[in-house]
């Protein structure tokens, strides 16, 4: 009980890849509200893997009802967003399945789900996933990583830093 009381809140947290693929500045993304950072900072994985997982330790805040998104905040009180490809809130859920839900506490590395790339493409609808950062007024990124091939759960795609 005391140890609650007195645990200190996590300054800096690591973000890790929730999904294996390809990191990417955010400005490639082919989506002006993404690549001009109308929602926030962060970074955009192309992936090719179907597996999620939690990119931080911390709450499921919103999965959405189409399952295309879903925002946590972290322990340090960092709001995130993961948006599984572009459009793609008009799948209504299709090539989404997400075993998370509102409320849930979760790990680095926890499974969320999955996320049908192969389905989604022959929608025809992209599936790189931008990676958001929701309130840049009390926080920001260090140490973002490069383009560069990353796996689910264990990569470092960058630091959030309290300002």
């Amino acid at each position: 009980m005391l140890k609650k009381l007195f645990k200190k809140t996590p300054e800096t947290i690591d973000y890790v890849a929730p999904l294996t693929g390809k990191a990417t500045p955010l400005e490639n993304v082919p989506d002006e509200v993404f690549s001009q950072k109308m929602m926030g900072d962060g970074l955009a994985i192309e992936p090719t893997d179907n597996q999620i997982v939690s990119p931080i330790d911390g709450e499921v805040v919103d999965v959405f009802k189409t399952k295309h998104a879903i925002s946590f905040r972290a322990e340090n009180g960092a709001e995130l967003l993961i948006h599984m490809g572009l459009d793609t809130v008009q799948l209504d859920g299709k090539g989404f399945s997400i075993s998370v839900e509102n409320g849930q506490k979760v790990k680095k590395g926890d499974p969320l789900g999955t996320f049908d790339i192969d389905e989604v493409s022959k929608a025809d609808y992209k599936t790189i996933t931008p990676l958001i950062l929701l309130n840049g007024e009390q926080f920001q990124l260090s140490e973002v990583i490069g383009e560069q091939d990353v796996r689910a759960g264990t990569d470092v795609l960058f630091k959030i830093v309290k300002k």
